[in-house]
């Protein structure tokens, strides 16, 4: 049973990473946009991409732009999300763990959580699977942002 257990654990940490560099081509496109570098992606279960999107707050002037709610709205009207995982570059905020909540996605994978703790703990508590692949890629691009532009950063998150 253990060894069924490590193949599966394997095998989604591969799908998975699959999925999380959807996102970080996502969060690029908003650094090279002048935004934040924070992507996210929706997947179905089989790993099918259903929308993707960017945080284009600064760029677009909207703040509830995110890269969640970006990537939500691109993948349009779904009957339901409960079998729909949200891939994101960034622990989600409140905001956006609000959506993950309001929808009924079953998963969350996260690149990473140590710029940003974001709602996660929320979301395990309610029952939704979070998977935080702690990517090195994720955390280097969020710290460098966050150390060359702290002003957009603490506007980002409300802090200012």
């Amino acid at each position: 049973m253990e060894t069924i257990y490590r193949q599966r654990m394997a095998t989604l940490n591969g799908e998975s990473q699959k999925m999380l560099s959807v996102a970080l081509k996502e969060a690029r496109k908003g650094l090279e946009e002048g935004g934040l570098p924070i992507g996210a992606a929706i997947f179905d279960r089989s790993g099918r991409l259903i929308g993707a999107g960017h945080n284009r707050r600064v760029q677009n002037g909207d703040p509830s732009l995110h890269g969640e709610t970006d990537a939500f709205r691109n993948a349009g009207r779904q009957r339901s999300y409960r079998d729909l995982i949200m891939v994101t570059t960034l622990a989600p905020c409140w905001y956006c763990s609000g959506l993950v909540r309001q929808f009924g996605f079953g998963m969350v994978i996260v690149g990473e959580s140590r710029n940003f703790q974001g709602g996660i703990d929320w979301l395990r508590s309610l029952g939704i699977q979070v998977m935080d692949l702690d990517s090195e890629e994720c955390i280097s691009m969020m710290s460098n942002f966050i150390e060359e532009h702290p002003e957009l950063w603490k506007e980002d998150i409300g802090a200012v």
